[in-house]
């Protein structure tokens, strides 16, 4: 199977159907040409928790930060769906999966599961399988590059989110690659491969793995390029956080159901902290310890 067909399988997996009518209403919000679904409820397919959703406009690639981040709320068939939205172009998408922009989120996190569940076209579909596809490619790049010389498929994976996750401003635990992998075992076994003959990398199988075979020159230039990305990398996810103090629409809904989910306090959303969800947090905090003293 080549890479563009692992891809095309893994897009089209399907998914509650629960999950699909909010991709469209989220899709009716905006020029949308396509919605990715990801992160945790894809894998176990519960609707509990937060449901993680990409909306990929149309126009001409951003400049500055992105993407947008939203929260919404949405009562679908007597249940109560929660979603966190991150939206940009498709433009932007597409050359940040290529590896064309200072960015390591796009490509580490869509070369991981992910589920194509709107579309507006037959060439918006195209135009996203050539996305994940691209961003499989640069994420194999890269993982041979700072994998060992030869090696189990898995080595390499791991090899990958460890240097991704010391770019990024991240509070996971050490090991988290692992769990990753363990997790999307299917999805990842027999990728790297289809990778490799994607991005033109040859390699030897072996009986405990294999062995690539990436020219010098080609190696020192993908490790110039990780290198600008790796110093860039917890600067640039600073500014994005600071950005979304700022911008995150429903910050303060969204605020108000972790604190409800992991403490047990329920906490009012009035429109003074729906407005100044940072300059609420010590009241709210002040409630959750007034409460947590009484309990």
């Amino acid at each position: 199977m080549t890479l563009a067909e692992r891809v095309d399988a893994a897009l089209s997996r399907t998914v509650d159907p629960a999950v699909t009518a909010f991709a469209a209403r989220l899709a009716g919000e905006a020029d949308t040409l396509a919605v990715l679904f990801y992160g945790s409820n894809l894998r176990t397919g519960s609707l509990e928790g937060v449901i993680d959703f990409y909306v990929l406009t149309d126009g001409a690639a951003e400049k500055g930060l992105w993407p947008r981040v939203s929260y919404r709320e949405w009562d679908h068939d007597g249940q109560r769906l929660r979603a966190k939205i991150a939206t940009m172009t498709l433009a932007k998408f597409a050359q940040a999966a290529r590896g064309d922009s200072l960015d390591t989120t796009i490509w580490a996190r869509f070369v991981q599961p992910s589920a194509l569940v709107w579309t507006r076209d037959d060439d918006a579909r195209r135009q996203m399988r050539a996305a994940i596809t691209d961003a499989a490619v640069t994420a194999a790049r890269l993982a041979i590059a700072v994998g060992p010389a030869s090696g189990a498929e898995w080595d390499y994976w791991r090899a990958l989110f460890q240097a991704t996750y010391r770019a990024e401003l991240r509070v996971e635990k050490p090991g988290r690659e692992n769990s990753i992998l363990e997790l999307n075992e299917a999805h990842f076994t027999g990728l790297l491969p289809c990778a490799l003959d994607a991005a033109g990398i040859d390699y030897a199988r072996e009986k405990d793995g294999l062995s690539p075979t990436m020219p010098d020159d080609e190696r020192r230039a993908v490790l110039k390029w990780w290198r600008t990305r790796r110093r860039l990398g917890k600067a640039l996810n600073i500014a994005r956080l600071v950005r979304a103090t700022r911008t995150f629409d429903g910050a303060g809904r969204y605020a108000a159901w972790k604190v409800q989910r992991h403490t047990g306090v329920e906490v009012e959303v009035t429109p003074w902290r729906e407005k100044h969800p940072i300059l609420s947090a010590p009241g709210v905090l002040f409630r959750v310890w007034r409460a947590k003293r009484r309990s």
